[in-house]
């Protein structure tokens, strides 16, 4: 096997394997804190609890966009990948 195809084959692995784990824990970092934000908001000036809880809303929604996007991205790199038969060939040739 070619050094490249190799490499290519390995980072395509990589990519598909933590691109989405890693996408999901930030996403999920990044909800904690908006909400715990709002929540402390909240708990200050409670008059204004609707209007927090609007935007946090709507930012919650931004996050969690990054997450289907990363699912997007791990479906299609999931597609490049070769077959097992086909990679088990591959590795036979070498």
């Amino acid at each position: 096997m070619e050094t490249g195809v190799g490499l290519y084959l390995m980072g395509l692995a990589l990519a598909v394997g933590l691109g989405l784990p890693i996408g999901v824990i930030g996403a999920g970092i990044g909800q904690g804190i908006a909400a715990s934000g709002a929540l402390r908001g909240m708990a200050r000036q409670p008059e204004l609890a609707g209007r927090i809880q609007t935007g946090m809303i709507i930012a919650l929604a931004f996050i969690e966009s990054l997450v289907l996007y990363a699912l997007l991205m791990f479906f299609l790199l999931q597609g490049k990948l070769p077959a097992v038969d086909a990679l088990v060939d591959i590795l036979r040739k070498q």
